[in-house]
């Protein structure tokens, strides 16, 4: 949720920032509206309930036709207070629905646009020159890796096995990822993948994207689609000890997403699926050091790229291509040669005070006075990451090199031989 303060002192700066996401600026007038009827609801409703407590010291007091007139006036108020109750109840509620439509406020920098818009900040690494490459299904298949034939047979389309070297690949990659978080402060976590409706609503993920979600209706539970879900939720309703500085966390979960509307849209390989793996970070920081935390994310996802040895690039992503609690977000883009162009890999996104605010996670200032704490979040390495891999390091022969950094997570091997 946005900061009901700034609602209030600048709107202006809400609405500018829905028009750069390409959204409508009625969600802040209907929020301005909600706040101002909550405000007279609650304010209608304690003066009554005032004057009923003043009335209750009165009666006791009085005596004839004054406390007759008490009695009568206080019958008259309880309906009254009962009413306002009722009414302040509602605008609670009507004012929450009106907060939860409003997105984060975009931070200053943010590229205006759509999802075509973003600002290339950087191209790092050299593309290969590979005549004719093979795609990673075909590489995948060749070495026994990647097998969707069985998993379209297991479970439909869309899911897949990674076998041998391939389950081999994505443990080893999730494994120095670990390595790399636990290296730089970060506590390994291994999270739910099944979450209640209030941390999944928490985190943003039952707004626009909702249709992404898979629900388990029966037990009233989600899977989630990155443990950035669990994680924020973690620390729900409690008061955080930030005075030793940020908690980090890095958690490895199976994710899921039901890819509604990509009907025919990457449909070869392991691009887009609906199961995957990945190790995500997540940051609880003070609002002061988020942006210098953003840079800290993006620095360790661009670290690990480089230990797998694929040319990417670095975007700034513009406004309308955020999601509702980023404030604002980098991706990096590895080079796929099949395709001949840049596909997503990772992504990491700060997103302020916005879910905290929705999760009541808070710390204590210097003063002792709680407020609320920021949060970020940031992918550091996925099965997605087996695409460039396999396909930057083919060799002609179709055998695949496999980076230094990997090579003690396959036994030592330096190059994965197709099967014969």
């Amino acid at each position: 949720m946005i900061d009901l303060r700034l609602l209030r002192d600048d709107p202006e700066r809400i609405r500018a920032s829905q028009r750069l996401r390409g959204e409508s600026t009625d969600v802040v007038d209907a929020l301005l509206r909600a706040d101002e009827e909550r405000r007279a609801a609650t304010q209608r409703f304690e003066s009554l309930r005032a004057e009923q407590r003043s009335l209750s010291k009165q009666v006791p007091k009085a005596s004839g036709d004054e406390r007759t007139a008490l009695l009568a006036r206080t019958k008259e108020l309880a309906g009254e207070v009962k009413a306002a109750e009722a009414a302040s109840t509602q605008a609670d509620e009507t004012l929450r629905a009106a907060h939860l439509a409003v997105p984060n406020v975009v931070q200053d920098g943010v590229p205006p646009g759509g999802e075509d818009d973003f600002v290339v900040l950087r191209e790092v690494g050299d593309i290969p020159r590979i005549e004719n490459p093979k795609d990673h299904l075909e590489l995948g298949e060749a070495l026994g890796a990647i097998d969707t034939e069985r998993g379209a047979k297991v479970s439909g389309s869309r899911f897949y096995f990674l076998t041998g070297v391939g389950a081999l690949l994505q443990l080893g990659l999730l494994q120095m990822a670990i390595a790399q978080a636990v290296e730089h402060g970060f506590t390994p976590s291994i999270t739910p993948t099944l979450v209640k409706p209030e941390s999944m609503e928490g985190t943003g993920f039952l707004g626009a994207h909702a249709s992404e979600v898979y629900r388990l209706e029966a037990d009233d539970l989600y899977l989630v689609g990155t443990s950035e879900v669990a994680l924020a939720a973690y620390h729900s309703n409690e008061i955080l000890n930030l005075e030793g500085g940020s908690e980090r966390f890095a958690g490895w979960s199976t994710c899921y997403r039901r890819e509604a509307g990509s009907y025919g849209k990457d449909v070869r390989g392991i691009l887009r699926v609906h199961q995957f793996d990945k190790v995500e970070m997540f940051s609880f920081v003070r609002p002061e050091e988020a942006t210098d935390e953003h840079q800290r994310l993006l620095a360790m996802e661009e670290e690990m790229l480089a230990k797998v040895e694929i040319p990417y690039r670095v975007i700034d992503v513009a406004g309308g291509d955020l999601g509702s609690s980023a404030a604002r977000k980098f991706d990096c883009e590895a080079w796929v040669p099949s395709q001949g162009r840049y596909r997503e890999v990772t992504s990491t996104s700060n997103c302020t005070t916005f879910q905290a605010r929705r999760l009541n996670i808070r710390y204590r200032d210097e003063d002792g006075k709680t407020q609320t704490a920021a949060t970020l979040n940031g992918t550091l390495a996925t099965t997605r990451w087996l695409i460039p891999i396999l396909e930057n390091h083919q060799q002609p022969d179709g055998s695949v090199r496999v980076p230094k950094a990997l090579q003690p997570y396959l036994g030592g091997r330096d190059v994965l031989e197709p099967r014969r």
